[in-house]
């Protein structure tokens, strides 16, 4: 069977009619088969030491998985709730994002608490700004001039 004339100019309509058209078919396999055949051990479950949040759709817990950084405070908590939900629920990703929004300012009171002031500049990458990208470095700039500057006369035109 041939491609139909009306839609012949369209590249690669009705690749599926002729097998001579497919780009794979002289190495098509029904069944496909496995070169190697797949063998797997599965490894040797991995010991919990912290609480690890785990998917409502996985029922058994995997047997490797990351414990680096275990929920806690109130980011934690915002985590527990979030993985009360499905993954195809955008609660969950939402809440998961708030969460680490939260970590953010809790790392940032520990570091008051601990007599640390933080220098947010340098950490969100301000010198490799200027030096790799000093044209958006002096926008950001700009507008932060900007919008400080708008504060500051709408405080002042209240204040009067």
């Amino acid at each position: 069977m041939d491609t139909p004339p009306k839609f012949a100019h369209i590249k690669g309509w009705g690749a599926d009619l002729d097998h001579a058209n497919r780009p794979a078919y002289p190495k098509e396999r029904m069944p496909a088969r496995l070169d190697p055949p797949v063998r797997w051990d599965e490894p040797e479950a991995q010991v919990r030491h912290v609480e690890i949040l785990r998917s409502t759709e996985r029922p058994v817990m995997t047997p490797v998985f990351g414990s680096g950084q275990p929920p806690r405070g109130v980011s934690g908590s915002i985590r527990r709730f979030a993985f009360g939900y499905s993954e195809n629920d955008l609660r969950h990703w939402l809440l998961l994002l708030l969460a680490d929004r939260v970590d953010v300012g809790e790392g940032l009171v520990e570091d008051l608490a601990r007599g640390h002031l933080p220098r947010i500049y340098s950490e969100m990458g301000g010198r490799a700004e200027l030096e790799h990208n000093p044209a958006g470095a002096a926008k950001k700039g700009l507008v932060l001039v900007a919008v400080l500057g708008a504060a500051y006369l709408y405080t002042r035109r209240r204040k009067r």
